[in-house]
């Protein structure tokens, strides 16, 4: 798999290694010892599937008292994935890093404790599935605001698609600004 660091390099794009032929294709989308080794400490303990419609933006979500790591990949569709930076003494707090995921490039992204995570679907519908490096707390999810104008986020949305889509939470949440942060990851 190759391993490519984003412009903030804690964020890193996979690129699995794809077998193809007129079959199908093959790939190997995790190895443990492969993640031991780029990943050191890193365990994956809950695994997730969303499907959402073209025009839908989830997030920005982290959890402070158990964040989670996030390993994504789409496996029908396209997303606008981004990963924020929320680790206070980080040089690249408040930044982010934003990567087109695909069923057609099939890579991932590793988004670490420490990150907001959001993403926004370009195709007509898409299907992600992630791996999580702790459980899901709904009691301790936190929101940023997608448009916050100091994380300057270039999302692509599709016009035709109108305004995106939110949740409440993700329509109620915070500004960076007024946002919990990290202070000791």
């Amino acid at each position: 798999m190759k391993i490519t660091p984003t412009a903030i390099p804690d964020v890193l794009l996979f690129e699995p290694a794809v077998f193809g032929d007129h079959r199908g294709f093959f790939m190997e989308t995790f190895r443990q010892s492969f993640f031991d080794e780029t990943l050191p400490g890193v365990r994956f303990v809950q695994d997730n599937h969303s499907k959402s419609h073209q025009g839908i933006l989830r997030g920005l979500h982290y959890q402070l008292i158990k964040p989670q790591g996030k390993l994504v990949r789409v496996v029908q569709g396209e997303i606008y994935d981004v990963a924020v930076d929320l680790r206070a003494n980080s040089p690249t707090f408040g930044k982010s890093v934003g990567v087109v995921l695909s069923a057609d490039n099939k890579h991932q992204l590793w988004v670490p404790p420490g990150f907001a995570h959001g993403f926004y679907v370009m195709s007509d519908t898409a299907e992600m599935v992630y791996k999580c490096s702790d459980y899901y707390s709904p009691s301790d999810e936190h929101s940023l605001l997608w448009n916050d104008p100091a994380l300057a986020i270039d999302w692509p949305l599709v016009a035709a698609a109108g305004a995106p889509v939110l949740s409440d939470k993700d329509r109620d949440a915070k500004l960076l600004r007024d946002a919990p942060v990290y202070n000791n990851l």
